[in-house]
């Protein structure tokens, strides 16, 4: 009776064991893998993300640029012993600085001379363009002012340095006087004035008050323009 007891007893746990075997088989494997994100399916290739380019920015060597702010490239007309360069994008053999001749002319590898008194740097660089599309194949040229040194006023009277001085955009009476050395003790600060000569040879004579620009910092609204001579009794 024992005997038969066990083995119906051993019989049980072996069925039970194997059912217990057959359902761990039969259960699916989880993968360790993550699951893809709901927003990006595995089965999809994903999206590249967008990259915003900025815009080129003007420089010395970019195609198109003068070197200077436009405001100042297209209004400013160089003059004779000026220094400017000349950028052929991609041609470092045509590129370089040029000082204008008194003549006004510059010299250029491949053009020859050419006239550049006169004119801005944006005119400049459109008629080299155009002049060595003939040599190199879309050519793009850009052209910068180094120095200015064909723009001038004049020193005279009782400043310590009479004679010419290089006249820049915010160059103030002031300011030359300053530049000279400032005014002799026998000066007449109050009847300084700038004589200014026009194309047309008129002369004209306008004021400025020295006591009143040191006080008050009034400068009188005087501007100054390439020629003209200040005037120190």
């Amino acid at each position: 009776m024992k005997i038969l007891c066990s083995t119906t007893i051993a019989g049980l746990l072996s069925i039970c064991m194997g059912a217990a075997a057959q359902q761990v088989v039969t259960r699916p494997i989880i993968s360790a893998a993550p699951a893809p994100a709901a927003s990006q399916p595995a089965s999809q290739t994903p999206l590249p993300v967008p990259v915003s380019i900025p815009p080129a920015t003007a420089g010395a060597g970019a195609p198109g640029n003068t070197g200077a702010p436009a405001s100042i490239a297209s209004t400013y007309v160089v003059g004779p012993e000026d220094s400017i360069q000349v950028i052929v994008w991609k041609e470092p053999t045509l590129s370089g600085s040029f000082p204008v001749r008194p003549d006004g002319m510059i010299s250029l590898a491949l053009v020859g001379d050419i006239m550049a008194a006169g004119r801005t740097p944006m005119d400049l660089a459109t008629d080299l363009t155009q002049r060595l599309k003939k040599f190199v194949n879309d050519p793009t040229v850009t052209v910068s002012v180094l120095a200015v040194n064909s723009k001038h006023i004049y020193m005279l009277g009782e400043v310590l340095h009479i004679g010419p001085l290089p006249l820049t955009s915010s160059l103030t009476p002031l300011q030359a006087i300053s530049a000279a050395g400032g005014l002799s003790p026998y000066a007449n600060k109050s009847h300084i004035y700038i004589l200014r000569v026009d194309a047309a040879g008129k002369k004209t004579k306008i004021p400025f008050n020295y006591k009143k620009a040191i006080k008050n910092g009034d400068l009188q609204g005087v501007t100054l323009l390439p020629g003209d001579t200040i005037v120190v009794p």
